[in-house]
């Protein structure tokens, strides 16, 4: 008599689950990666950010401090310049530098900063300011 070796179904579909609940967890951990990727470079921009908006601060407050002068033009009047390298602001932004630089009645104030292992940055203000 001839034997046939017929396999059951149940033994066809071992292991399938586990293969379907491994390639769900590589789904979700994929996913899950890539949510804490995006959180990771908000942090950043928002760090740059916040660095742009001190540094136009902090451009502003030089720009209004020659504006509340009675007459920072006058002649040899250099109080506000201030030559590279500039002046210290690394307590206000990191790495943080700060020039001034007069042309007749037109103010320059750069803002220079760097984060730890990032770019170098700058940020510009210019004023027209007739003393009077």
């Amino acid at each position: 008599m001839f034997r046939q070796s017929i396999s059951s179904p149940k033994s066809a579909q071992q292991g399938v689950v586990l293969i379907e609940a491994m390639i769900a967890i590589l789904i979700f951990s994929i996913g899950v990666l890539g949510i804490v990727g995006m959180q990771a470079n908000m942090v950043t921009n928002t760090s740059d950010a916040k660095f742009r908006t001190d540094a136009s601060d902090i451009a502003q407050q030089r720009i209004g401090q020659i504006w509340a002068d009675p007459d920072p033009t006058r002649p040899g009047y250099t109080t506000y310049v201030e030559p590279a390298p500039g002046t210290d602001i690394s307590s206000m932004l990191p790495n943080g530098r700060r020039i001034t630089a007069q042309s007749g009645i037109q103010y320059t104030v750069t803002i220079n900063w760097q984060t730890p292992g990032g770019d170098a940055h700058s940020y510009t203000a210019i004023a027209n300011i007739a003393g009077g």
